[in-house]
């Protein structure tokens, strides 16, 4: 019988939602918004230093981001000769693969970064919670279905977005170095695939 009760506590742990694995406690604070600013001006062309390492490789040159449109961006990864490594589109809930390199032209690939470069030029996900941990606050929204975590510092702004499965931290988006609603320095890791993202403005 306590071999049973320590089997079944185990297994409620690890079943434990984020929220709780994480310890944050739920406001009620009734209908929340969030905007997030980092992509959201189309007189911007948003261009950063980028490093990405994935398969075991790693390619650098410049990421360039662009709202063409009012729920359409361009994300274009260049070496910094001008090669195109990848150029993807996004409005609404539609992706294009404007162009690829070959070596990167992998499926399960392509779902991850349309993922994460979704999620960075996300303004207005859609809130469902609000938490607080150690007195700033967390929201709990969508972005194309999937739910996300939304880490906001003491003046509002966003710091981190986690992006969890199974009640852990997947993929985490960190946000650093912010002015004049710009991120400088942008940290895409992914814990349960072999892919890390560094990206420096320029």
């Amino acid at each position: 019988m306590r071999y049973l009760l320590i089997s079944i506590t185990v297994l409620l742990v690890g079943c434990a939602s984020y929220p709780k694995k994480q310890k944050l406690t739920v406001l009620d604070t009734g209908k929340q918004a969030l905007s997030i600013p980092y992509f959201s001006n189309p007189e911007t062309d948003y261009v950063y230093k980028a490093g990405i390492d994935v398969f075991d490789n790693h390619f650098s040159g410049l990421l360039i981001v662009k709202k063409t449109d009012e729920n359409t961006h361009r994300v274009a990864f260049t070496t910094e000769m001008g090669s195109k490594i990848f150029d993807f589109s996004f409005h609404e809930n539609l992706f294009t693969i404007n162009y690829i390199q070959d070596d990167l032209n992998r499926k399960l690939l392509l779902k991850i970064l349309e993922q994460d470069f979704r999620t960075l030029v996300c303004e207005n996900p859609t809130i469902a919670k609000g938490y607080t941990l150690e007195n700033n606050s967390v929201l709990e929204g969508k972005i194309n279905g999937e739910t996300h975590y939304f880490y906001l510092d003491g003046t509002g702004q966003l710091v981190k977005t986690v992006f969890p499965k199974k009640g852990k931290a997947s993929i985490t988006y960190s946000f650093s170095k912010i002015n004049s609603d710009i991120a400088r320095e942008i940290i895409i890791n992914h814990q349960s695939f072999n892919l890390k993202i560094i990206l420096k403005s320029i």
